[in-house]
């Protein structure tokens, strides 16, 4: 499915620059959640150093960094071990970016020489000579590869990367540890391996090699620029918590949250799982199967990868009627298109388990929320399942009425053409209030 974005106002792309984003980030600005949109919110809502701000879907942290460099503390929530993992290291910005260069630095030459004495080199143009044997390369173990798109990344950069990861950890330091795995992270799935992104995660043409140390270096050392340019506000509170959003964490009971903005995922059959897994992996956070079911289970069901026996989220919105009427539509046009594989049978389900999962999140919320508190949810429509059109924005904003929020407004984020549908699918954020 191709899409075409469009704005309000026509200048989002002109916004790559403000934002400075890299090239291979283009197609995540225009398929995400971008930081203009979280600052416009945020002066909005009349946000400020006393208030506190919630993030349940947070992603990699854009809302929490947001906030941290306008002063505002903040709190995440985020299912996935390995970007809950990123996203704290991203709102840490009490490390000494000097320090952190020369910890880099010495790990980058140890995994040099260990590579250079298997006859290995991080410059894929130069190969030294190999005194007649080839180095055994280190691989993943059968469980781990089971978990990854297969052809993910090639033999040599995958070795490569494991021998980083082994200095990496033989020469920890806890002080910068988060921020390199981080920036190794990043380079896994942007440069070293083969992934290629559109709205899904593929593989592209495979790279024999790639130069992985020198790749992570670089990555590191503009994570030190940042934390040179946002001295000023390291110590603006910002946690990320490891936790499922639909439930409430006992340990936020204590605060009083002024405003909530983010973007939770929508409901489509896109596996968010499948995005993160190289990393995952790589870094340890997903073992086996068992952990990738973990992680899962933490999930909003937005789809049906996600889809348990035991899930009961439906039930929230049992007295629903638009989402129960939407619900039918899909599993009728299922039988008259006489569709039978499992997945397509779970299509009425995931959009049942997703709305109620929202309404499950929102009814949580109330305990943690300040009176008056201001709320604001970017969601888009979705033609996913049976090209059956799905106007999230809307039905979200209903469920919120009947749980007792105002509905303050619903704004129009983009919109994009599906040329699937022939239509215009709409991102819109929803804006909420809790009266208390």
């Amino acid at each position: 499915m191709a899409y075409a974005v469009q704005t309000r106002d026509g200048g989002e792309l002109n916004r790559l620059y403000e934002e400075d984003l890299p090239v291979h980030e283009w197609y995540r600005f225009v398929l995400s959640f971008p930081p203009h949109l979280v600052r416009k919110y945020i002066e909005q809502f009349g946000l400020g150093r006393y208030h506190w701000v919630l993030d349940p879907f947070c992603g990699t942290g854009t809302t929490l960094v947001e906030c941290k460099k306008n002063g505002i503390p903040s709190v995440g929530l985020e299912a996935n071990p390995v970007v809950q993992y990123a996203a704290s290291a991203k709102v840490n910005w009490s490390v000494d970016p000097d320090d952190l260069i020369t910890h880099a630095e010495a790990v980058a030459d140890a995994t040099c020489r260990i590579l250079h004495e298997e006859g290995l080199e991080d410059d894929p143009l130069f190969q030294p000579l190999t005194n007649g044997h080839e180095v055994e390369l280190r691989t993943l173990s059968k469980d781990q590869e089971r978990l990854l798109i297969k052809n993910s990344i090639s033999p040599k950069p995958l070795h490569k990367a494991i021998v980083l990861i082994e200095q990496l950890n033989g020469m920890m330091d806890e002080r910068f540890i988060a921020h390199e795995k981080t920036a190794l992270a990043k380079q896994l799935v942007y440069a070293i391996s083969n992934l290629r992104f559109g709205p899904e995660v593929g593989v592209g043409k495979a790279k024999e090699d790639a130069p992985v140390v020198g790749l992570w270096l670089r990555g590191v050392k503009e994570m030190a620029n940042h934390l040179r340019r946002v001295h000023d506000c390291k110590d603006v509170p910002a946690f990320v918590k490891l936790h499922d959003s639909r439930g409430l964490d006992p340990s936020l009971e204590p605060l009083a949250f002024d405003g909530i903005i983010t973007s939770p995922p929508y409901p489509n059959e896109k596996d968010y799982s499948r995005t993160t897994r190289l990393e995952s992996v790589l870094l340890g956070f997903m073992k086996d199967r068992a952990d990738l079911r973990a992680q899962k289970q933490r999930l909003l069901r937005s789809n049906t990868r996600t889809v348990y026996k035991h899930d009961a989220d439906e039930r929230w919105v049992e007295h629903n009627e638009r989402v129960q009427e939407l619900a039918d539509r899909i599993e009728a046009k299922r039988i008259e298109l006489g569709k039978t594989s499992g997945f397509e049978k779970l299509y009425a389900r995931v959009v049942r388990l997703y709305f109620g999962g929202m309404a499950r999140h929102l009814e949580e919320l109330k305990q943690i929320l300040a009176p008056g508190a201001q709320l604001a949810y970017v969601v888009g429509d979705q033609a996913s399942f049976f090209r059956i059109l799905i106007r999230t924005g809307e039905i979200l904003a209903e469920i919120a009425e009947e749980l007792g929020y105002e509905v303050t407004g619903i704004d129009l984020f983009r919109s994009r053409f599906s040329t699937a549908t022939q239509e215009q699918l709409r991102e819109e954020v929803v804006l909420l209030r809790w009266p208390g």
